[in-house]
């Protein structure tokens, strides 16, 4: 039965459905991400957009839509397209595809995007990443959309959400996978690639297919691997047992250079060296940012301290975790006169802020997370230093980080263990510090809360508490000067968690 919603205020759909702006998107249950919910939010940042953004509605009359391998997604899609549609706009519809191909395309045709993924998080959540015409939404941007009121026509949706009568999204175009291959095709050169035999793990990533079209034309030997057409959840700063396990079996049996990967929306990279043993998204993006000769780096504050210990970067920019503010980060770099400007995250993100020369080329500003640019930037940096990828970190101070989190841990309780500790940490959070890592870490020498809680201890180990902005899970990242101890500290932080007192 239908219902006359009329109007709709963003701010109290978001409370009432649970579907919330995170570090990098709105996200949820994909239950709660109704075809209404779909439908609000994308009108909402159009409507946004030509009222904050005023010099940009003259300069698109159309918008872009992608998604990833999840069953939901097409009809999360649907309910965005119609919501475009609604608001006078072309839809292109750029089909399955990596949300960082999707904002290319974004920014190179000047139209706003619409990516439906819940990246690396379960299947049975969803979510929704908006760009602008000029790049990702900002907080600002999130905080704006949330203020809209969004007008619904009659017997639109019915008394749970769902559209009365089925929309139908039309038939993808591949222009966009299309200029995403053509970026790297463009600079990289094809004699970094010949000769290197490459596994490429597709599990359920939806660039799966690009990445190897990506290698395989650059010259290089390329062995798909564990394609699944059921919906797999790997997170690279979190990576499971059985995919660490894979990755040693087929190195040891393939005798490749490297096995690459994903996460589901293609975003953020994995990749192996010879062994099948993953590097750490904080030191890929370390020897990436050296790669392209960066000049200033922004990356979170949870990421390895080596990058200020290499001495590699002229100026460093900590700052909270998520996308929106390594890309502040990099904004800030470039204004201060910065001319390559590169940003990363401890989950292997990599942002390019600013055109980039490359091989006598360039390569252009993508200022969102990407994966590709990994892979083929450390393929290459070791086939010129005639290195295996294992010997690339040697140069690097030997700092070691560990990460992973806790699942299905309520967001409530996580708010709770960090209030009884910061901001700012009371004297009673100190000695709630002491008792619960002195015996194990040692004396707390200071302390960060730019995002969540970071500890720093005398001896030189650190522990990063914090709840995910994307999930109800709490996560913990640990460094440390050896790969033992900083596990050795995971495992004890998490368990210290778990069984909080507060």
């Amino acid at each position: 039965m239908a219902k006359d919603y009329a109007e709709v205020s963003v701010g109290s759909l978001m409370d009432q459905s649970g579907v919330k702006f995170g570090t990098s998107g709105a996200r949820g249950l994909a239950v709660e991400i109704t075809d209404l919910v779909a439908y609000v939010y994308t009108k909402a940042f159009l409507q946004h957009l030509r009222g904050e953004h005023c010099r940009e509605a003259a300069c698109f009359e159309a918008v872009a839509l992608g998604g990833d391998l999840r069953p939901s997604t097409d009809r999360i899609m649907a309910a965005a397209a119609r919501a475009v549609s609604d608001m006078g706009l072309q839809v292109i519809n750029c089909g399955k595809v990596p949300s960082p191909a999707l904002a290319y395309y974004g920014l190179e045709r000047k139209v706003p995007t619409v990516m439906v993924t819940g990246s690396h998080i379960p299947d049975d959540r969803n979510g929704i990443k908006y760009t602008r015409v000029d790049g990702e939404i900002s907080k600002d941007d999130e905080a704006g959309i949330r203020r809209q009121i969004v007008s619904i026509p009659s017997s639109l949706f019915d008394e749970n959400g769902m559209f009365c009568a089925s929309s139908v999204l039309g038939g993808p175009s591949p222009e966009a996978s299309e200029l995403y291959v053509a970026r790297y095709l463009g600079v990289f050169p094809s004699a970094n690639f010949n000769g290197q035999r490459v596994g490429v793990y597709q599990h359920s990533a939806v660039g799966r297919d690009i990445v190897c079209e990506i290698l395989r034309r650059l010259g290089a030997e390329v062995l798909e691997l564990g394609r699944s057409e059921i919906f797999i959840p790997v997170d690279t700063e979190a990576i499971r047992e059985e995919d660490c396990r894979l990755a040693a079996k087929w190195a040891h049996e393939m005798n490749v250079a490297a096995i690459v990967s994903t996460d589901g929306d293609s975003d953020r990279p994995l990749i192996s060296d010879e062994t099948g043993r993953w590097i750490r998204g904080d030191i890929s993006g370390i020897l990436t940012a050296a790669y392209l000769k960066a000049d200033a780096v922004a990356a979170p504050v949870s990421c390895n301290s080596a990058l200020e210990k290499s001495g590699l970067f002229k100026q460093i920019i900590r700052t909270r975790i998520g996308s929106p503010y390594v890309i502040a980060g990099m904004e800030l770099a470039a204004k201060s006169g910065a001319n390559v400007v590169v940003g990363y995250e401890a989950n292997g993100g990599f942002l390019l802020g600013t055109d980039c020369p490359l091989y006598g080329r360039m390569l252009k500003a993508l200022p969102t997370r990407d994966a590709v640019l990994v892979h083929l930037a450390l393929l290459s940096l070791a086939a010129e230093q005639k290195k295996k990828l294992s010997e690339l970190a040697s140069v690097l101070p030997q700092r070691f980080t560990a990460s992973d989190r806790i699942k299905d841990f309520p967001a409530e309780r996580s708010q709770k263990i960090l209030a009884s500790l910061s901001p700012p940490v009371s004297v009673s959070g100190m000695a709630k510090l002491a008792e619960v890592f002195a015996p194990f870490a040692g004396a707390v020498s200071s302390y960060d809360v730019t995002d969540g809680l970071r500890v720093f201890f005398a001896g030189g180990d650190i522990i990063h508490l914090r709840p995910s902005g994307n999930a109800p899970e709490f996560r913990c990242y640990t460094e440390a000067e050896s790969e033992v101890r900083a596990t050795e500290l995971l495992v004890y932080a998490l368990n210290a968690i778990r069984r909080w007192n507060y």
